[in-house]
């Protein structure tokens, strides 16, 4: 018994290590939209201080993993559960280094002071939030229809994706001066959309975790 208090105790530090890690990341996109919708080019270097905290929590969510699959020997519903955690340890590392991208891109196209309309960036940076806080949700109360609403709300991102790169290609067509700047949002676009893909593994590991099937590469939840 002692040994099993031993072992839940600490599967539940991991759990609330993973969420701390997560609360980064969701700091970090608001950060980096922010920066950029609100044209405060010195916001984008708190970007990069929060990447750090990224890091350091992914190293220490790794070290954990290791220690509770190799000393503890875990169920198969625990065993899913920290599988699963791995696999989000990872998303939620690129997801910083997604905004570190925006961070980056966004400085550029802030200095060119480019005319463009970026309505529907900031439609692309909501639903990244949103999904972003709906997945991490849908981790902590096991719940499987919230993760499923990330799943749909994806594909509105990639809607909003596609629209960008069309409107962006059509202006570099109609003024050539504006390349450069056009090219940035595309980018940022395309970081946005990376984020909502990250998001969208998060919801299909949790509902891996909860039921045991594994709906990525098409496979159908039923």
């Amino acid at each position: 018994m002692a040994l099993e208090r031993a072992f839940d105790a600490q599967l539940e530090d991991l759990k609330k290590l993973i969420l701390v890690m997560g609360g980064h990341v969701e700091k970090s996109v608001t950060k980096a939209s922010a920066a950029l919708l609100q044209k405060d080019i010195e916001g984008f270097g708190e970007v990069h201080e929060i990447e750090k905290r990224i890091n350091e929590a992914q190293i220490a969510v790794d070290n954990s993993c290791v220690s509770l699959l190799a000393k503890q020997g875990p169920v198969a519903r625990d065993l899913r559960l920290i599988l699963s955690i791995i696999k989000i340890n990872t998303d939620l590392e690129r997801m910083g280094d997604q905004c570190v991208n925006v961070a980056f891109t966004g400085k550029d196209y802030l200095f060119r002071q480019s005319p463009n309309d970026l309505k529907d960036i900031a439609k692309m940076a909501e639903l990244v939030k949103q999904v972003i806080k709906q997945s991490l949700d849908s981790f902590v109360n096991r719940d499987v229809e919230m993760a499923k609403l990330v799943l749909l709300t994806d594909d509105e991102i990639d809607e909003l994706k596609n629209k960008v790169f069309k409107d962006m290609i059509l202006t570099m067509k109609n003024n050539p001066q504006n390349i450069e700047a056009s090219l940035d949002l595309i980018l940022i676009a395309r970081n946005f959309e990376r984020l909502g893909d990250h998001a969208t593994n998060i919801a299909e590991d949790v509902i891996f975790a909860v039921t045991g099937r594994d709906i990525r590469h098409g496979g159908k939840y039923k």
